[in-house]
């Protein structure tokens, strides 16, 4: 660790810094008034040490559905990395898809980064902050990190842009192999689901070049970027590496035997099992001894009312959604052994995380398609109940900016660079997506550009979590920001300001109510306003346009009691290009 430290004092806190001067002075001026400084070159010894880094993004999984953070579904391979590395408490996504990959590749808010929501949304006559594609205004890492000497690889869903001119080998990547979400098995069907696309080109998706055999999407990720490890390696370089699982979207499916190993565990129901992770969280110390769990929606289903043949079709689901989870983590132990076997591992920072929380989409009574379900024909979509467990001890989901729709696990793994004496503890000071970005630059001694392919460059939205790894404090000198479909949000120390689309904003003491149990906003007007001035603020200056109607993500009412289960919606496709020309395809 002693290695890093000097390139890692020379840029800790600057982004964050310029960020907050920046806001101040309007998005013209960002770039002329924010410039992260170069750090020194690091010498040819410091450089031959600089850590390798895998950034792992599971898709759709809720807060509290591995080991480390509660779960009751097996993860002896996330759980073996977060008792020898770090665990983050409070640490946040962006509450969707493609605007959590927008602030994770790029270390800017998803507005900011031309994302602002799924990536077949463009308005071209809009603030700029939906453009279906990651923006000229805006670098990735792997742009920041290849100039700096890595090599840049990625292997998964992509979902910022492909279509409209931003696919990975446009956007600093060197090798790259993207599929299009919830692909699972080589002849699955589907639209959009009948190839991949491997540097740029079109590739069947049952072809040999693809994986062999009747493979499985999560090892055949896995095989993907250990065979860039070996590339990175041949060449002589650190690496950065890109690991977006298509676990566990819709539509989930997992290899039959593994279903059959959960059939029949969680005919306990959502509601027991809720309270026993509940219990779990308390017991690590991820949530306070005294915090209070708060109740389920209306909208949910109480499951001693269940009918017997619906209380299977549940226990089916949810054991098709555990069987995902459990090979994704099965699959992230073959690439530590393999990582072990190539002396990698003890110099790679694997970070592990979730772009949203848990799904409700598909209401109170999930989806099932085609028997059997789970297989390459069905279509299981969770449902309400089933994401309220995923997202203990939290209200709400995916789509919204409570904390059940952007809390993420944050499992950091490394080694060479954490200290001993920290490891196997909790980091508990907010953090975001946004963070990432800085974090690596500093640890590889990169330099964040002022300008970029002939644009000027947004400088980053986040600070360095790196003194982490050493025990240090970390402090955030700006608020922390959300807006999805309406949905807001503004995280300020221990202070949270929340409100869904068109209605009061709601506050929280996240020091004393992580859960959310208790608003504040009446009693501390002052607090309410001030906050509420601090993300109008930001949303001028962050290309942030106005929502125009409310998107239920699922919280509807169900079968069961007399209303009809939605269907994720559809948004239009539009188009765009980017300056950095490269032949474009998609795979999403």
């Amino acid at each position: 660790m002693k290695i890093v430290k000097s390139m890692k004092r020379t840029l800790r806190g600057a982004a964050t810094t310029a960020t907050a001067l920046a806001l101040l002075a309007g998005p013209c001026a960002l770039p002329a008034t924010a410039q992260t400084p170069a750090p020194a070159a690091p010498a040819a010894a410091e450089q031959a040490k600089r850590p390798n880094v895998i950034v792992i993004l599971v898709d759709d999984m809720g807060f509290s559905d591995i080991g480390p953070y509660g779960s009751e579904i097996p993860t002896p391979n996330l759980d073996a990395l977060a008792a020898n590395g770090l665990r983050f408490t409070q640490f946040y996504n962006s509450a969707r898809c493609s605007p959590s990959r927008a602030s994770l590749l790029t270390g800017l808010y998803p507005h900011e980064a031309g994302v602002g929501y799924l990536d077949n949304v463009v308005r071209p006559d809009g603030a700029g902050g939906l453009q279906g594609r990651i923006a000229d205004r805006a670098v990735t890492i792997a742009e920041v990190l290849k100039p700096a000497g890595y090599f840049t690889g990625m292997a998964g869903k992509w979902h910022v842009g492909a279509q409209h001119g931003t696919p990975p080998k446009v956007v600093g990547f060197d090798r790259s192999m993207f599929q299009k979400g919830g692909t699972y098995f080589p002849d699955q069907p589907g639209k959009g689901r009948t190839f991949v696309t491997i540097d740029g080109r079109q590739v069947r998706l049952d072809s040999p070049e693809v994986g062999t055999g009747e493979w499985y999407a999560s090892d055949m990720l896995v095989d993907w970027t250990v065979r860039f490890v070996d590339e990175a390696k041949a060449a002589g370089k650190p690496f950065f590496l890109y690991l977006p699982f298509t676990a566990v979207h819709f539509p989930v499916m997992a290899p039959a035997e593994d279903i059959a190993k959960f059939k029949g565990k969680y005919m306990a129901g959502w509601d027991q099992l809720r309270r026993d992770r509940f219990e779990r969280q308390k017991k690590m110390g991820l949530i306070a001894a005294d915090a209070q769990l708060p109740g389920v929606l209306p909208e949910a289903y109480d499951w001693d009312k269940v009918p017997a043949a619906d209380k299977e079709r549940f226990d089916t689901i949810m054991a098709v959604y555990a069987a995902a989870v459990s090979r994704m983590d099965k699959a992230i132990g073959t690439l530590v052994a393999d990582l072990k076997a190539r002396g990698e591992f003890d110099n790679t920072l694997i970070l592990f995380m979730s772009d949203n929380g848990g799904n409700a989409e598909s209401g109170p009574d999930g989806r099932t398609g085609a028997a059997p379900w789970g297989g390459k024909y069905s279509n299981v979509f969770v449902g309400l109940n089933w994401a309220t467990l995923q997202n203990t001890p939290f209200r709400y989901f995916k789509h919204y900016t409570e904390e059940g729709g952007i809390a993420t696990p944050l499992i950091a793994s490394w080694p060479a660079g954490i200290d001993t004496k920290v490891r196997g503890t909790m980091v508990r000071e907010p953090g975001h997506l946004v963070d990432v970005m800085p974090t690596l630059a500093e640890l590889a001694g990169a330099r964040y550009p002022a300008r970029f392919d002939g644009h000027d460059i947004r400088p980053m939205s986040g600070r360095s979590f790196a003194g982490a790894f050493e025990g240090e404090p970390l402090t955030r000198s700006v608020p922390i920001f959300w807006e999805h479909e309406g949905n807001k949000a503004v995280r300020d120390g221990k202070w949270k300001l929340v409100a869904q689309f068109g209605a009061p904003w709601q506050l929280y003491d996240m020091s004393t109510d992580r859960t959310e149990t208790r608003d504040l906003a009446a009693a501390h007007p002052d607090i309410a306003a001030r906050m509420a001035k601090q993300w109008d603020d930001w949303a001028a200056t962050s290309f942030v346009d106005p929502w125009p109607n409310k998107i239920d993500g699922g919280v509807v009412k169900g079968r069961l009691e007399g209303g009809k289960a939605p269907g994720p919606g559809k948004g239009k496709r539009g188009k765009g290009k980017r300056k950095r020309a490269a032949q474009a395809t998609t795979g999403e």
